[in-house]
């Protein structure tokens, strides 16, 4: 089947103005002002796009698609991502990590997970290893990982500056970054290592070292949680003016910010006053992760669920509240993450790139279809694939 989409609104995320879509298999055929005679003699959907603007299909370069969570218990679990969320969140391309738990979660089932959620319609990649150093991995490397293994595209979630961390040396960091590098570099991947920081008072200190002392760039890492506390953000804030990525965290919990945290689309607007460039700043949900909450002492008090559906929520809050311009939001969940992690097919609405398309309603931003690799899963607020078990 094709798609055509007649006078849509298109934010590739930059502003193309008004145009025609036509949608070829999985990829975008055709953009432009032209009409175009669709007398086939096969199916063509064709959609009214008068009252959307097209969006590029989202990128959450974050999530726990195995669950994650456990650290009040084995009944704190949190379940496996289903592709329903995925979808009502507009999200098409999806990249899974372990995290806390590398024991009970393992690199197998988050394979076979991110391989089961791309026969239901979405793009899927991983990061091998865990919040651990060293990493738990599926060929006993991290370069073998990213090299052999096609899902693979970085290392992550390692953490640092926090509790929960094997408290690795600079040194285990060092060498991790090293290999996820060369790897990528070999197998034209990112290579990229997602750093989860902690509440810890050491933040960013590790990669501000590596970075002075080695000859590996600040764009090699993707550290996350940049908007859990005050003094992080302000250091996230002058490590992006030097150059390197920071990413904020969609899913939390009003009461987080009243502890402190600051809330993603309010950080995107400060980041962006402060003089941030626009290129630098990327959102992930965190989804299925879990959201614990933590006394003085460090004992477990309640816990929380990361979900998927923050990621534009915070997008369109940004848009709405704090008065960002879509364009710039949208970056932060398309063209930058796609940019950061080489999916040169991702993140952009331009013939030849993946037909991944998100149509929101002008006037309330809401979501109202999605595309994924040319598949319609959601029109009109409508799931249309729920997923083989949902």
């Amino acid at each position: 089947m094709l798609i055509f989409i007649k006078n849509i609104e298109v934010y590739s995320p930059e502003y193309k103005g008004k145009k025609n879509i036509l949608i070829l298999d999985d990829k975008i055929a055709y953009i432009g002002d032209d009409d175009i005679d669709l007398k086939l003699p096969f199916p063509v959907k064709v959609i009214d796009g008068s009252k959307y603007y097209a969006f590029p299909g989202f990128i959450d370069g974050h999530v726990h698609i195995t669950g994650g969570g456990g650290e009040g218990g084995f009944a704190t679990r949190t379940p496996e991502i289903v592709l329903s969320d995925i979808i009502k969140g507009g999200i098409t391309t999806i990249v899974g990590c372990l995290g806390t738990d590398g024991v009970t979660r393992s690199m197998e089932n988050l394979y076979a997970k991110a391989k089961a959620l791309e026969e239901e319609g979405v793009s899927t990649y991983i990061y091998t290893g865990s919040y651990r150093v060293p990493t738990t991995t599926l060929t006993g490397s991290v370069m073998k990982d990213i090299m052999m293994i096609d899902k693979v595209i970085g290392v992550g979630e390692v953490a640092l500056s926090d509790h929960r961390s094997s408290q690795p040396s600079i040194d285990e960091i060092k060498r991790l970054t090293a290999d996820a590098r060369v790897g990528g570099i070999l197998s034209k991947k990112a290579g990229v290592v997602n750093i989860h920081l902690g509440d810890g008072d050491r933040m960013l200190g590790y990669l501000k070292e590596i970075v002075d002392t080695t000859e590996i760039p600040i764009t090699q890492f993707w550290p996350t949680h940049i908007n859990r506390n005050p003094s992080l953000f302000k250091e996230g804030i002058e490590y992006a003016k030097k150059g390197g990525f920071i990413d904020f965290t969609t899913s939390s919990d009003p009461v987080f910010w009243e502890e402190g945290e600051v809330k993603a689309s309010r950080a995107i607007r400060i980041c962006l006053e402060e003089g941030v460039g626009e290129e630098n700043i990327t959102l992930t949900s965190d989804g299925q992760g879990s959201l614990p909450q933590f006394n003085e002492k460090g004992e477990f008090v309640k816990l929380g669920i990361g979900r998927v559906t923050s990621l534009y929520k915070e997008v369109r809050d940004a848009v709405l509240e704090d008065k960002v311009p879509i364009d710039k939001a949208l970056k932060c969940i398309t063209k930058n993450p796609a940019r950061i992690l080489k999916l040169n097919n991702k993140g952009r609405v331009d013939v030849n790139m993946d037909a991944d398309l998100v149509l929101v309603d002008k006037d309330s931003l809401e979501i109202e279809t999605v595309i994924a690799m040319g598949k319609i899963l959601m029109e009109d607020k409508n799931i249309l694939f729920r997923g083989t078990f949902e």
